[in-house]
């Protein structure tokens, strides 16, 4: 089957070479690349609208945590200079504005296929390509199906008794509905990961009542977000590559590095200068350009720890909310730390209270609000700011089989395997794009997107040059890597974590256990890792040509 851009042929063949399901930053990216190649393509996105994350997570202060200007795509130099971001960390519809503007700019939208929920999705070993059906009855077959699935887009909603109880408003953060007007309203936010965070921030003094019910208390910092002047953003215009170059060398990719100076070798007062200054700073310096052994020794995490509870003791009146704000089961930046602009000061209003889950626990959900240990609270509205089934769940939404009908949520029972985050045995012409095990997770995700896209690119430029048909991979290769994925947890503190970057979800039954879930060796060896497989011929890949798939005739090959 030969394919250029335009009509499928649908002859015998499947209906579209290939097919990405997701698009969001890295579908929108894949989709390019693909285009750009003459590849017949499309993408099927779940929701009315592009952007995944960015589309559906409206709730108040949804904004970037990363600068805005190293979030955006890098491969475009027109598009670099004909963008300007208003502020150094954009707020949600900013960012949804510029991923429309991509695709526009690119002319996706009409390789788009929206309100296109898959269902399931197998390999017919007969036909060599994908079955996909979709929640509306359709169904699609392709030769290669990529994934561009979102690391947190299958929403979690905890399991409380009589949650369905429940006559006010509620619902989880994913689903915000438009135009929601909270003035005056008695308000409960359950949960105070990053997207809590980010609400309880921006409602207080701004409802009639907060309530904040709290699990475990999160190390957050502060954003310290601002405005970017004309003069700013064409300074920034001018050092694009400097800046793209300093997040290539970032272990993180962003351009926050790592103090690499032992630490029991700095003075104490030069380590206070420095987190003093980190503090102050805007973005993640105070996490990813700290010393780099505060994510690797005790000591060390433990000092820095107690640097960061002595600020909450400070910007938090009252002593007793304060403590119950200081985590005690973890040390800062063991789970990923939400950036804040004002949280801590949510709490010195009168209207807001926290209440402490691990000293009151919720008993149950009723009719007028929340029933906990301590008492009745009443509420007009709940938001459920309980996070996502991280990673794997938007894979385990699909039902994926590969060869033999095996069921990938079978195969990742016990946690991913996979090879390089892209392949999974058995599961050919398969490839993840910001899967398990890759660097999209634990990096600043655009860079590390347009990675996996690029080296997904050129293996697809090597299958075609080559006549290839099928690519599967190795099961010792997938078994070697999966194993390098935890040895690389057992490095760091990480390990240690009962947070979504270990699989940890309390409420998702059997999720109670580290599982290995992300690459934490960083995006410059991740993308080494790459480079090598590539340099030495796809090392622990699998080819297949068509001579050796009896079942398809010469013209079902894929050709240049």
């Amino acid at each position: 089957m030969s394919k250029a851009a335009g009509a499928p042929d649908r002859s015998g063949g499947p209906d579209h070479e290939f097919i990405i399901i997701g698009a969001g930053i890295c579908g929108l990216y894949a989709l390019h690349r693909l285009l750009e190649m003459g590849r017949d393509v499309i993408a099927l996105e779940a929701h009315p609208g592009l952007g995944g994350t960015w589309y559906k997570n409206r709730y108040p202060g949804c904004r970037f945590d990363s600068e805005s200007y190293t979030y955006g795509y890098s491969f475009s130099p027109e598009l670099l200079q004909e963008w300007d971001w208003s502020e150094h960390f954009a707020a949600q519809p900013e960012t949804l504005r510029y991923l429309n503007h991509v695709a526009d700019r690119f002319d996706l939208r009409p390789h788009i296929r929206f309100d296109s929920v898959v269902r399931s999705a197998v390999f017919d070993d007969g036909a060599g390509g994908w079955t996909l059906e979709l929640a509306d009855g359709r169904r699609l077959t392709c030769r290669f199906l990529m994934t561009a699935l979102g690391l947190l887009s299958a929403p979690v909603k905890p399991r409380i008794p009589g949650i369905e109880r429940f006559q006010g408003t509620s619902f989880h953060t994913y689903d915000w509905p438009e135009g929601l007007d909270l003035t005056g309203k008695r308000v409960g936010v359950i949960g105070t990961g990053s997207t809590g965070v980010q609400i309880i921030a921006e409602l207080a003094g701004q409802v009639a009542e907060l309530d904040v019910f709290q699990l475990k208390p999160n190390w957050c910092a502060p954003l310290n977000n601002s405005p970017i002047t004309r003069e700013e953003m064409a300074h920034i215009k001018a050092g694009y590559d400097e800046i793209f170059a300093r997040c290539a060398e970032t272990p993180g990719g962003f351009i926050h590095g790592p103090d690499r100076r032992p630490f029991h070798e700095v003075s104490r007062e030069e380590r206070l200068a420095l987190w003093e200054k980190l503090y102050a700073s805007p973005g993640f310096g105070i996490w990813l350009g700290n010393f780099r052994d505060i994510l690797l020794d005790e000591d060390a995490n433990r000092e820095f720890s107690d640097f960061i509870a002595d600020k909450i003791r400070k910007r938090v009146h009252d002593p007793v909310t304060a403590e119950k704000l200081i985590p005690k089961d973890h040390g800062f930046g063991v789970h990923r730390v939400p950036l804040e602009s004002g949280y801590y000061e949510a709490y010195n209003h009168d209207s807001v209270r926290l209440v402490d889950l691990e000293e009151t626990p919720i008993v149950e959900i009723n009719e007028t609000g929340v029933a906990t240990s301590a008492g009745q609270f009443d509420l007009d509205v709940i938001v459920y700011a309980t996070g996502f089934d991280a990673i794997t769940g938007s894979y385990d939404r699909i039902d994926f089989r590969g060869r033999d009908g095996v069921r990938l949520r079978d195969k990742w029972a016990d946690g991913p395997t996979t090879y390089l985050g892209a392949l999974v045995s058995g599961f050919p012409n398969l490839v993840m794009l910001g899967g398990p095990h890759s660097a999209s997770v634990a990096t600043n995700f655009p860079r590390a997107i347009e990675t996996s896209v690029d080296w997904a690119a050129h293996l697809f430029a090597h299958v075609m040059a080559l006549g290839y048909v099928r690519i599967d991979c190795d099961p010792d290769a997938e078994t070697e890597w999966t194993r390098h994925i935890q040895d690389l947890y057992q490095r760091q503190l990480l390990r240690k974590a009962k947070s979504w970057f270990t699989g940890y979800n309390p409420n998702i039954p059997g999720q109670d256990r580290t599982r290995y879930l992300i690459y934490t060796g960083g995006a410059p060896r991740y993308r080494r890792e790459l480079d090598e497989v590539a340099a030495d011929g796809y090392r622990g890949l699998v080819f297949s040509s068509p001579d050796e798939v009896p079942h398809l005739t010469s013209s079902e090959g894929v050709t240049s």
